[in-house]
């Protein structure tokens, strides 16, 4: 089987002191460099996309903010796509990338969960694509009126239920996904 993982904007300018916390970042760093280097293993492609922000914006072009965090790893093969909204496929190269490349699946992963996580997995789900959320593959931080952990279980229930032509979303963790259970409960939220 061969994915495609697309993580959204692990940008150093959305991390660190200046930041709220973002819920269980270290350890997610290290589960999305396991899930990278497992769909490159298998043949899949890894795409990492970047939000860019206006002048003088935390996430400029070409700005220290702009940059990939340095603890994720990235492969010689991957690709990068710049966006300019919430959803990664708006504006962007991202379907016809990933209709070149045909994957069974596509992986959504990344920061943050409410809002261009959640955006683009409605809209690769809309496209058509067998899309797949990595359970415990994105963050966000807590909301005025809503704690992190809270926003994540949300997501992952709503978009296991979701009603779009590449039908429900499967929600499994990264170890789900790299040990092949998940197949087990497809459409539905599995939990680790």
């Amino acid at each position: 089987m061969a994915d495609a993982l697309v993580i959204i904007d692990m940008q150093a300018g959305s991390f660190g002191p200046a930041n709220p916390p973002r819920h269980d970042a270290e350890a997610l760093f290290e589960r999305l460099n396991a899930l990278a280097r497992w769909v490159r293993a298998g043949g899949g492609l890894v795409v990492w996309i970047h939000h860019d922000g206006p002048p003088g914006d935390a996430l400029e072009p070409g700005t220290d903010g702009w940059q990939i965090l340095p603890a994720l790893e990235r492969g010689a093969g991957d690709e990068t796509v710049s966006k300019m909204a919430c959803d990664s496929f708006l504006g962007t190269c991202l379907e016809t990338l990933l209709r070149a490349h045909g994957p069974d699946r596509v992986i959504i992963t990344g920061w943050a969960t409410d809002f261009c996580v959640d955006t683009t997995v409605r809209s690769c789900t809309a496209r058509g694509f067998a899309t797949w959320a990595a359970a415990d593959g994105h963050t966000v931080s807590d909301r005025p009126h809503l704690q992190a952990t809270k926003i994540i279980e949300h997501h992952n229930y709503v978009w296991s239920d979701l009603i779009a032509p590449g039908g429900p979303v499967t929600v499994a963790s990264c170890e789900e996904l790299m040990s092949g259970s998940q197949h087990a409960g497809i459409g539905r939220i599995t939990q680790s």
